[in-house]
């Protein structure tokens, strides 16, 4: 993946498939750490390699870029802007902010999840793609975001923290942090 153009935050597209099926291969095969639930969220037809699966792939899309809108929320979730993060053709992670919280956000999810594949970890995307999601969750209304990490997970906690989280508490295995989404 060496070579490419500098990784941005861009809306879900058909263009990446052959990436974002590599990324899903990668994240399924993964041992380190568990399957990100986007991944189990894709429909199966949406992820087959074959053409059949590129209508498939084109609602998931869609239906991605509806969650942003009341209307477009399935059952038992709220809007969220997704985003994928990507270096010309290729897809690098993604990352979803959630305009509101539920109860059960506010313990395990908070407004912001993202995910970085396993071949581009270790390379500062996670922090760089939270740093520049935080001035979409701004406009958004969201003026501080919640963030949660499993507590054994240092990287997370690293770069929520280098992006101005201020550890709030620990609920479960959980912590908690606020970070500001605009300079203070």
């Amino acid at each position: 993946m060496e070579g490419l153009s500098r990784p941005e935050l861009i809306d879900p597209t058909t263009r990446l498939r052959p990436s974002f099926l590599a990324a899903v291969a990668e994240f399924r095969a993964d041992r380190d750490y568990p399957t990100p639930w986007f991944v189990t969220d894709v429909d199966a037809a949406a992820l087959a390699d074959a053409d059949a699966g590129a209508d498939a792939f084109g609602a998931y899309v869609a239906r991605l870029l509806a969650e942003r809108h009341e209307a477009g929320v399935r059952a038992g979730f709220v809007p969220m802007t997704t985003l994928w993060w990507a270096a010309g053709d290729q897809m690098l992670g993604r990352l979803a902010i959630r305009h509101r919280l539920t109860r059960t956000l506010a313990e395990v999810g908070g407004h912001i999840g993202y995910d970085v594949r396993p071949s581009a970890r270790r390379r500062g995307h996670a922090t760089a793609m939270l740093a520049a999601a935080l001035p979409i969750a701004a406009s958004l209304g969201i003026t501080r975001a919640l963030l949660t990490v499993d507590g054994t997970n240092t990287a997370s906690r690293r770069v929520i923290e280098a992006n101005g989280g201020a550890f709030l508490d620990t609920v479960g295995d959980k912590c908690r942090y606020w970070v500001p989404t605009s300079p203070e």
